[in-house]
């Protein structure tokens, strides 16, 4: 296992087309935005093992399916950085 240390704003990158962003440190919790293609499926770990074990894991209503950004039109500001974060980081662990 590779492990890195970061402080708020930077990123790294994976595969040239991956990059994982640290948005906030807030005490003991770190939030990630992660900027992936919209084929590359990014998942939160615990969500990833239900599909895997086969669970009925549905999105809420208002969210856009799996692997799909919210606000990603905008290349201006990157999903992870706005209020909205992309892929599987619609809840926000932090509230």
């Amino acid at each position: 296992m590779l492990v890195l240390s970061r402080k708020k704003d930077e990123s790294i990158v994976i595969n040239n087309d991956i990059t994982i962003v640290v948005v906030e440190i807030r005490g003991d919790k770190v939030r990630l935005g992660v900027e992936a293609p919209k084929e590359v499926p990014v998942h939160r770990r615990e969500v990833f093992e239900a599909i895997a074990r086969g669970d009925d894991v549905l999105p809420d209503s208002d969210a856009p399916p799996a692997g799909q950004s919210e606000g990603a039109e905008s290349l201006a500001e990157p999903p992870c950085c706005s209020e909205t974060s992309s892929n599987d980081l619609r809840s926000d662990p932090l509230s």
